[in-house]
């Protein structure tokens, strides 16, 4: 009757399994994981105080969107010049995502629902991957909650001094800055793309949003360069 249950499948035990990582295992990766990526915050502020954004707009965007390919997808097109409408579409159809990882956590956590508007509010893609990776549902929360908090408490700072540090080195393109933004998005894109069906939707969007970037509104290739996941897909489906 004491004897512990192994876990065969995440998310199916509430308790910890012989199986099961340690906490301070489960803390250290998800630690890891949000100081990583939470530090870049720093490039989103001065990107998007370099689309003439101010630093109250950025830091609210951190706050409420907190979502950082979108984030960076609106300050972009801004900054090129497109239409607000057309930007907020294409980070919108970025952060769509979401919410089919959030259809596969809420069977995983199996949160309270008086805390599920707010854990929401986290899921993103580095919340969802080191939540996905646990063997157990405890080590699951303990990694979603650990990444989110420190994800979000770092990115909203890092965003605040980043604009503030843009505002006062005045433009940045004479620094260089403005490429700051697409470059931590490339870092953090490329090593999600370890299949080869992965690789073609990239490689597919790359060719459309370049193609169509001389001849349509800033934005505007965004959105058509989201047409490529369906698209390989859908060939995909046709091979014999």
């Amino acid at each position: 009757m004491g004897d512990k249950q192994l876990v065969t499948e995440p998310g199916t035990r509430e308790s910890a399994a012989p199986g099961g990582r340690p906490r301070a295992a489960v803390v250290r990766d998800a630690l890891g994981v949000g100081v990583a990526v939470g530090l870049s915050g720093f490039a989103f502020g001065v990107t998007a105080a370099g689309a003439g954004i101010t630093t109250l707009q950025a830091c609210v965007l951190s706050l409420l969107v907190f979502t950082g390919a979108s984030q960076f997808a609106l300050v972009g097109a801004l900054a090129a010049g497109g239409n607000p409408f057309t930007a907020a579409a294409g980070a919108f159809f970025l952060g769509t995502r979401n919410a089919f990882y959030g259809l596969r956590l809420s069977q995983l956590l199996r949160l309270p629902r008086a805390v599920r508007p707010l854990a929401a509010h986290w899921v993103i893609d580095e919340t969802t991957a080191v939540a996905l990776a646990q063997p157990d549902r405890r080590s699951a929360r303990l990694g979603f909650t650990v990444t989110g908090l420190t994800l979000y408490a770092l990115w909203n700072i890092t965003t605040l001094l980043g604009a503030l540090g843009a505002e006062a080195i005045g433009d940045t393109r004479a620094w260089g800055l403005d490429a700051a933004g697409p470059a931590v998005f490339l870092a953090l894109l490329a090593p999600m793309l370890k299949t080869a069906t992965e690789r073609a939707v990239a490689a597919l969007a790359l060719v459309l949003g370049l193609g169509f970037l001389p001849v349509l509104p800033a934005g505007v290739p965004v959105l058509i360069a989201a047409l490529a996941a369906p698209a390989v897909l859908w060939m995909k489906g046709r091979r014999p």
